[in-house]
């Protein structure tokens, strides 16, 4: 890799968890379903059967968007797709081609420490194809699968390793979740990866004029392994001045190695032409405005609100992005109003149980008296206070001064014979009030 840099783009396919398919009303539910049990006309393509496009899967694709800072486009329409493939019974798929819902959107993601911004080329939206089955030398067919509403995200050529094409489709899978538009399940087939790759000299300024497609990519680490080939595999052919072309190759995980499957087809050889039984859709921004509402906070936004909090940025990486951690987090924050945020969040990364957290910042509180030469009780700190009701209620009304003159008069009575840095959160404890 000295002297080479790879350009990595990814493809993600997220089958959208809908009641019914994009075009037809079978159900979409068909985990473990017998083959070909669960089809409609319009799925396997029976003549005259009229496509009626999912409104469901329209909005989840765009918020989907949303979240992701894409345009949300106003004019948008579906178009056919030709190719000729078994599990394909139309001839065709309904898909989307120069105007999809969704475009021009944004999300940053961080390795080794460094925030890099990845741009999303387009998010659009089409039907999943039928699954072929090769067994004892036949091929079968199932199209259970057929017409299963199927996102497809595409970036722009944004990624230079494999950790960082990793990191972006895991927090894609994570965004899809949280959301609640598809369980995003790999070994379920509801999160299919794509990756485009290719190397160039380090000085070269402009693109390389050939991509591999690495197709089906079931797991996060399958991705990293097969990228991490492929760079290598094209630098030696490169170095040894092959020629390399436009294909498709597929990721063999037992042999460690990509195998090639067809030469890539460019946009031109689908004969991509509008969709004639479905009408083109304009969205206004009455509807556009709506999408927005209700929508769930994404870990992204939620770490940098950690972070101004008081957050650690480790800590808040790991809050945000863990949807367990982040309810013990909620929950001892909203029984610990005294304590510190970051020190909560330091408790909930290193500490496994609920109960474990909360034993362990009771003891603090419990400790939080204790002097350099004396240990003074409850009662010894509200004989104190007690002589001072106004700083009491200014405290109480989070007047940050009165704190430091309470604390002040507690260290004159005891002459000066207490650590002043346990007094805080035990005068906030009793009083009630907030520094």
């Amino acid at each position: 890799m000295n002297n080479y840099v790879a350009v990595i783009g990814l493809e993600i396919h997220i089958q959208l968890k809908t009641k019914s398919r994009m075009f037809g009303n079978a159900s979409n539910d068909v985990w473990q379903t017998s083959p070909n049990s669960i089809t409609s006309p319009v799925d396997i393509g029976l003549p005259g059967a009229l496509p009626v496009p999912n409104k469901e899967a329209i909005r989840y694709t765009q918020q989907f968007g949303y979240v992701l800072e894409c345009t949300i486009n106003k004019q948008s329409k579906f178009d056919r797709k030709n190719y000729f493939y078994p599990d394909l019974p139309k001839g065709y798929q309904i898909s989307q081609y120069d105007e999809p819902f969704c475009s021009n959107g944004l999300l940053d993601i961080k390795v080794n420490n460094q925030v890099k911004t990845i741009r999303i080329r387009r998010i659009h939206l089409e039907e999943d194809t039928g699954k072929s089955l090769h067994i004892d030398g036949r091929t079968l067919l199932d199209f259970n699968r057929s017409g299963t509403p199927l996102m497809e995200l595409v970036t722009e050529p944004d990624f230079a390793s494999a950790d960082e094409a990793s990191e972006f489709a895991k927090i894609i899978q994570e965004a899809v979740v949280i959301l609640g538009i598809s369980d995003a399940d790999m070994e379920k087939g509801n999160m299919r990866l794509e990756a485009n790759i290719s190397v160039k000299k380090q000085d070269q300024s402009d693109l390389p004029n050939y991509r591999v497609e690495v197709k089906n990519i079931n797991s996060f680490k399958f991705m990293r392994n097969a990228i991490n080939y492929e760079i290598d595999r094209q630098i030696k052919a490169l170095e040894i001045g092959e020629i390399l072309n436009q294909e498709t190759r597929g990721w063999d995980e037992k042999k460690g190695i990509t195998f090639i499957q067809r030469s890539k087809e460019n946009a031109h050889d689908y004969r991509y032409f509008p969709e004639p039984d479905i009408p083109p859709f304009v969205f206004d921004d009455e509807y556009i405005n709506e999408l927005s509402q209700n929508l769930p906070k994404m870990p992204w936004v939620y770490e940098l609100e950690l972070i101004e909090s008081g957050v650690n940025e480790p800590f808040a990486n790991q809050i945000a992005h863990n949807q367990e951690k982040n309810q013990m987090y909620l929950q001892l924050v909203r029984e610990n109003p005294q304590k510190s945020q970051n020190e909560i969040a330091k408790v909930v990364i290193n500490r496994k149980s609920i109960n474990e957290m909360r034993d362990y910042l009771n003891k603090q509180l419990d400790q939080s008296v204790s002097s350099k030469n004396t240990i003074l009780t409850e009662d010894q700190i509200l004989a104190v206070i007690n002589i001072f009701p106004d700083a009491v209620n200014d405290l109480k009304a989070g007047k940050s001064n009165a704190l430091q003159f309470l604390i002040g008069q507690i260290m004159r009575e005891h002459k000066g014979q207490v650590d002043a840095a346990t007094l805080p959160s035990v005068l906030i404890r009793l009083i009630g009030g907030s520094n």
